[in-house]
């Protein structure tokens, strides 16, 4: 049976953060494999948008379906087929690079070689493996959210700002690691202010002004 082709589809979507509309009304859809950049202000929705679309955060009005799930209904199911990393990277800060490594390799059941490789990939792996997080610098830190995420193997990649932090070849490692991530079959969403790189990956661009889509290019 083939997969369908649209894995996010938003349609008048209302989401209420903090008794506040963070989504007033949102229509939009990602097809598998795009990459798609989402534009806009500070408290445009961008990262309400992507906590949606991860089952974070409920949509209280319209319609959304995430890899066919009806989220206003069921957001649990996605969780682990959908990753997110926003600005706080979500790590165990007393762990260590390595121990958060492989807590996210035991939950998905990846093997210590694509461990290995992930960590290797973020230049995260020999001695740095063995410092805890909460030791680390701000790239470091997302360099080690950036190899969990890839050892997750997830369908679709929600990134808020994920060049931030990095040096001008960590965010070089990051654009080629997106691109194969899509030429593999996922399904990458972006929020960035670094417009210009962001467009390079980017099929499309979406833009958001106060909760709501103002622009597709």
């Amino acid at each position: 049976m083939m997969q369908p082709t649209r894995v996010i589809d938003f349609v008048d979507a209302v989401a209420v953060y903090n008794d506040y509309p963070a989504l007033a009304g949102v229509t939009f859809s990602v097809d598998r494999q795009e990459i798609v950049l989402l534009q806009g202000p500070n408290g445009a929705g961008k990262t309400t948008l992507l906590r949606a679309c991860a089952g974070l955060i409920p949509v209280v009005r319209g319609s959304a379906h995430v890899l066919g799930v009806d989220i206003a209904i069921d957001r649990e199911s996605i969780r682990e087929r959908v990753g997110l990393l926003g600005h706080q990277n979500g790590l165990f800060a007393e762990l260590t690079i390595a121990e958060n490594v492989d807590f996210w390799s035991t939950v998905v059941g990846a093997t210590r070689a694509e461990r290995d490789a992930a960590m290797q990939r973020m230049s995260i792996d020999g001695k740095l493996a063995n410092r805890r997080v909460s030791e680390l610098s701000a790239g470091q830190k997302r360099r080690c959210a950036l190899a969990c995420l890839v050892v997750r193997r997830a369908e679709i990649w929600l990134l808020d700002e994920p060049h931030a932090g990095l040096d001008a070849k960590g965010r070089d490692e990051i654009d080629l690691i997106l691109k194969e991530a899509a030429s593999a079959g996922a399904t990458i969403v972006v929020a960035s202010h670094e417009v210009e790189r962001a467009q390079q990956l980017a099929s499309r661009t979406v833009s958001l002004v106060a909760g709501h889509v103002r622009g597709v290019s």
